[in-house]
């Protein structure tokens, strides 16, 4: 990830589903193949951002879980085509 910009969202303190609709309202602002960190408090978001992210056609990059902390990073992929 050395050359590719990584953007941060901060979602801690936020329950389910929140963390989810603000990661699908940032990956909206960015482009296909940039890479969005978030780090959320919700220990349900260890599983339930990769699953939006499988359905929507997004990358886990990584996941880690702390005491306190889930961080999921991912990358943007291509955009939804509206039929």
């Amino acid at each position: 990830m050395s050359d590719e910009t990584l953007h941060e969202l901060d979602v801690r303190r936020q329950l389910c589903p929140i963390p989810v609709i603000k990661t699908q309202n940032k990956v909206a602002e960015l482009a296909q193949g940039e890479v969005l960190r978030v780090t959320c408090t919700d220990p349900g978001a260890l599983n339930d951002i990769p699953a939006w992210c499988r359905i929507n056609g997004h990358e886990v990059l990584a996941t880690e879980e702390g005491d306190l902390e889930v961080v999921v990073t991912l990358r943007v992929g291509a955009p939804s085509v509206a039929l």
